[in-house]
């Protein structure tokens, strides 16, 4: 755990030689207490506020912008670092759909920020005290920030007793869609591992989200060439092959007619703007 400035002075490149965009393998956590921070996740620049936190989820394409005023403690973390119990609390916020940037309640902002001033403190007392000490306080700090944080922006729970609810179905096929997306692309196929019909399913999408099952397996394919055209810089015919096309054309088709341009030029774009 560092601070925001710190980060940007180990990188004193800028902005001559930035980062080029990559995939998240762990959590990114940042809360901006003064300036403006602006950082692409997943393609789409997004501006964090002082108060405002930016969390990065492991999977996600990301990217640096060069320094500015932003100023804040700066958490990472890997997945497995929580407690199954504090992970099944956290599941909503820590998904790979949850939002990157997150505003808490006026009320818990600086209770927030002093936790993780408090965290970042602890990090920096390696030695201080004995390892195992040291390494429970820092899992306690960021857990009793995260459900904070969680409980401030109004995230539910997963509720146990909601086994045959919507929600839960519909929560189910986001699980099922980060696992299988790249060979199951028809809403009977989630239908059918989730043991449910195509009806109940595609009410169970409408409802959470507004748009349909087919559309929503639609965006996560094309997430996902996106962040491998741009940030891995994978070929379109590979890309075909990964996300279960099989003809390039095909694809090539799927990717222009929703956005306007060709995996090719979409490549080129992309290594133009993070030369």
């Amino acid at each position: 755990m560092i601070t925001v400035e710190d980060f940007f002075a180990q990188h004193d490149a800028w902005p001559w030689d930035p980062p080029r965009p990559g995939r998240a393998t762990f959590h990114y956590l940042i809360l901006v207490t003064e300036g403006e921070l602006r950082h692409d996740v997943d393609h789409v620049t997004r501006t964090v506020a002082p108060g405002q936190w930016l969390w990065v989820r492991p999977g996600h394409a990301q990217c640096w912008h060069p320094p500015g005023t932003a100023r804040g403690p700066f958490i990472l973390f890997e997945p497995d670092v929580l407690t199954p119990a504090t992970a099944r609390l956290l599941a909503p916020l820590t998904a790979h759909e949850a939002p990157a940037v997150l505003s808490p309640h006026p009320d818990d902002t600086l209770w927030l920020q002093q936790t993780a001033f408090q965290l970042l403190d602890e990090h920096r007392a390696l030695g201080r005290r004995p390892l195992d000490v040291h390494h429970a306080l820092r899992r306690s700090l960021l857990e009793s920030l995260l459900l904070r944080l969680a409980n401030s922006l109004g995230v539910a729970a997963p509720d146990p007793t909601a086994g045959g609810s919507r929600g839960d179905t519909y929560g189910r096929f986001v699980d099922a869609l980060e696992l299988h997306f790249r060979e199951l692309h028809l809403a009977a196929d989630y239908a059918e591992l989730l043991g449910c019909s195509v009806r109940t399913l595609s009410r169970a999408a409408q409802d959470a989200t507004g748009h349909g099952v087919r559309e929503l397996i639609s965006e996560r394919r094309l997430l996902e060439a996106r962040r491998l055209l741009g940030g891995a810089q994978w070929d379109a015919r590979a890309v075909a092959v990964h996300l279960g096309f099989t003809d390039p054309a095909n694809f090539g088709r799927f990717f222009r007619d929703r956005t306007g341009l060709t995996p090719a030029a979409f490549a080129a774009r992309e290594a133009t703007t993070h030369p």
